[in-house]
């Protein structure tokens, strides 16, 4: 399924997405997912909001989550139109390389050994796959703590207009690698990726991957 698409925040409230820090960003990366189609894959799916939003744009979708309720309700998501393994992604052995066009991860990759992970899905990618990765990171500098600053009125009044919300139970954990220090291992592990600082105390990570030379 190819062609850009357009996805916007009143579709993802439509699919019963709470609005938060993490949903904001649902739109874009499944925009971006639409341009492939194909397989995804998004890493800690949580409930399986996100997933059920590729499953609209791509032929098949995959979810990888390690809380046993979240997984359920996922898997009910996405029933007939994709697949949602309980357990951690790290261990998981059902994957083959290169077996995805897209590869989401939003507000998990704290929480696993930062460069086996981004090595790990870069190995899932299909040549021309796009990873894409909404972080959060730890403020170590003086400029990481006034711009984490700076963030909280934006977010807050955000979080009010739109009736802010998670599912229960959602995992959470201090990131541990400041932006600078994921720049420097997606830029050595991930060549070409793009590191930006977000709003609502977030940043993106995208990757393209390579195709394959011809010999």
């Amino acid at each position: 399924m190819g062609g850009r698409a357009h996805i916007s925040s009143r579709r993802t409230a439509s699919a019963g997405c709470r609005w938060n820090h993490n949903s904001a960003y649902y739109p874009e990366l499944v925009s971006d997912a639409a341009l492939r189609g194909g397989v995804a894959l998004d890493v800690g799916c949580g409930d399986g909001a996100l997933l059920e939003l590729l499953a609209g744009v791509c032929r098949h979708v995959v979810g990888v989550e390690a809380d046993p309720a979240a997984a359920r309700t996922a898997a009910g998501r996405v029933a007939g139109s994709g697949t949602v393994i309980c357990g951690d992604f790290m261990a998981a052995q059902d994957f083959a390389p290169e077996e995805f066009d897209t590869i989401t991860c939003v507000a998990c990759l704290h929480h696993m050994p930062l460069e086996t992970a981004l090595v790990r899905m870069a190995e899932l990618l299909r040549p021309g796959g796009r990873l894409l990765v909404v972080g959060l990171s730890a403020n170590k500098t003086i400029a990481d703590w006034l711009l984490s600053a700076l963030m909280v009125v934006p977010a807050r009044v955000s979080g009010w207009l739109h009736r802010e919300g998670t599912y229960r139970g959602m995992r959470v954990a201090r990131p541990r690698e400041s932006l600078d220090e994921i720049r420097a291992v997606a830029g050595e592990r991930l060549p070409g990726s793009l590191v930006r600082r977000r709003l609502y105390w977030r940043y993106s990570l995208e990757w393209t991957k390579p195709l394959a030379v011809r010999p």
